[in-house]
């Protein structure tokens, strides 16, 4: 198995966290270029969509949709981080990382790939919206679970937040988020982060 992607998707490096959080070094990471306006070729032969992260595997097709490159990998080495006893809470947490992700991403490619003069700012602005509304969810209802053992939705909020950081640090997300603000202090310390930083 090879996972593919680029360092500074935080899609691909919620998968590279979750490998190292789970002790997992016999899938090699391979450097690729993704764009919505096209990609590498081999990329686009092993994802049809040309998104990252892809898992190629000799014994079956191509993994894609990090979701289900990290579930996939979670059930193959039993790591444990989409635990039974919480596991819709986990994926719904995930999923609200993951929206946070899509939302900052296209902010991000509007910017990249448009012209300045031709910025649809409504719908920058609906973009924002929704990842502010996230990170007021998170701070009003998530924190106990955040605080709680480690899973795949904690690893996907932290990547979403240092997305944040990384993309969009003039919006400063930590204004009227504390709580979540000092959680993701202490997780960006972790190792699996340090690592993954881009």
């Amino acid at each position: 198995m090879k996972l593919l992607g680029s360092p500074a998707s935080p899609f691909v490096r919620k998968a590279r966290v979750m490998m190292i959080e789970a002790g997992i070094e016999d899938v090699p990471f391979a450097e690729v270029t993704a764009s919505p306006l096209g990609g590498e070729e081999s990329l686009n032969a092993a994802n049809p969509l040309g998104k990252i992260p892809a898992l190629t595997r000799d014994d079956g097709p191509t993994i894609y949709d990090s979701r289900v490159v990290t579930r996939f990998l979670d059930a193959r080495y039993q790591a444990g981080l989409y635990p039974p006893t919480r596991v819709w809470e986990t994926l719904t947490l995930e999923a609200t990382a993951d929206g946070m992700m899509d939302a900052a991403v296209n902010i991000t490619y509007e910017k990249r790939h448009r012209p300045e003069d031709i910025w649809f700012a409504p719908w920058l602005d609906g973009q924002w919206a929704k990842i502010a509304r996230s990170l007021d969810a998170l701070e009003r209802q998530w924190m106990s679970h955040l605080s709680g053992p480690l899973d795949m939705g904690q690893i996907a909020v932290a990547c979403a937040l240092a997305y944040l950081d990384l993309r969009h640090d003039d919006k400063g997300w930590r204004n009227g988020h504390p709580a979540l603000a000092d959680w993701f202090a202490r997780f960006n310390a972790r190792p699996s982060m340090v690592d993954t930083a881009p």
